[in-house]
């Protein structure tokens, strides 16, 4: 996977037990913006980057067509997302 560290845009859904479950996300391309759904979560971590608290989620979806693996992160104090890797 390739890092891209970019900034998007997330709609995500929330359990009444806190739980985030990213559903689909949209970012800026040079053609514009896209929007892609995230099909399935592999896997979430956390981790502390800088004194951040940071959610991980490694996730697949279809994006160009292809079905590709991608990992979204979530900055919890300050509560943006970027696309990290793809």
């Amino acid at each position: 996977m390739k890092v891209v560290n970019q900034p998007i845009e997330m709609i995500a859904w929330f359990m009444d037990t806190g739980v985030i479950c990213p559903v689909k996300f949209r970012i800026k391309t040079k053609d514009g913006l896209q929007v892609y759904k995230v099909e399935k979560i592999v896997s979430k971590k956390t981790e502390k980057l800088a004194g951040n608290r940071m959610l991980i989620f490694e996730c697949q979806g279809e994006i160009d067509g292809l079905w590709r693996s991608f990992e979204i992160k979530y900055e919890v104090d300050t509560m943006r997302w970027s696309l990290f890797k793809i």
